[in-house]
């Protein structure tokens, strides 16, 4: 095989899985594609080019996506990564609006994990706060569009072992 088919092939490959995982980011599709990063990149170079994917900086990390991705699908989908993020946002699907402590109580987090994570829903525009008197009630701005980009988004094992490694931080310091 020469090397513009193997090129292709493996750019094929990177393509089909952001367009398969859209909001993934470098190292996890380093390590899901098991290729060497400098090869990633030189292809998602490539790629990015062309339109073919879409590089966005967020919330410091470089997410990927297809083209066909807005700018506030692709915002929502890089936090859907993060598997506590996405169990605040399948809560609110779940029960609706919420005060900010019972989701916080209801996903298993201390308010100040819940705070952090709902702080940069808000600066991507997909949970909204509102005041309820003393009370501060956590609601999706877009409910059908954000249960679609839930089913969408899978975080990754590293993902998740960052963020259960911060529960569990949360439960012994509660105790």
């Amino acid at each position: 095989m020469s090397d513009a088919a193997a090129g292709n092939g493996t750019r094929r490959t990177i393509r089909d899985h952001v367009h398969d995982r859209p909001g993934i980011h470098f190292n996890e599709l380093v390590r899901a594609l098991d290729l060497a990063p400098g090869q990633v990149q030189h292809h998602l170079r490539r790629l990015t080019r062309t339109d073919r994917v879409v590089a966005d900086e967020l919330f410091g990390q470089t997410h990927y996506f297809p083209p066909e991705f807005d700018d506030w699908e692709r915002a929502a989908l890089a936090l859907l990564h993060r598997e506590t993020t996405a169990d605040v946002i399948a809560e609110l699907l779940a029960a609706g609006p919420l005060p900010a402590g019972e989701t916080a109580t209801r996903v298993g987090i201390a308010r100040s994990t819940c705070s952090w994570h709902v702080d940069r829903l808000v600066e991507a525009d997909v949970v909204r706060t509102e005041r309820d008197g003393n009370r501060v009630v956590l609601a999706l701005t877009d409910p059908e569009r954000t249960a679609r980009l839930l089913q969408r988004a899978d975080p990754s094992l590293p993902e998740r072992l960052v963020d259960r490694f911060t529960r569990l931080v949360d439960s012994l310091l509660a105790e």
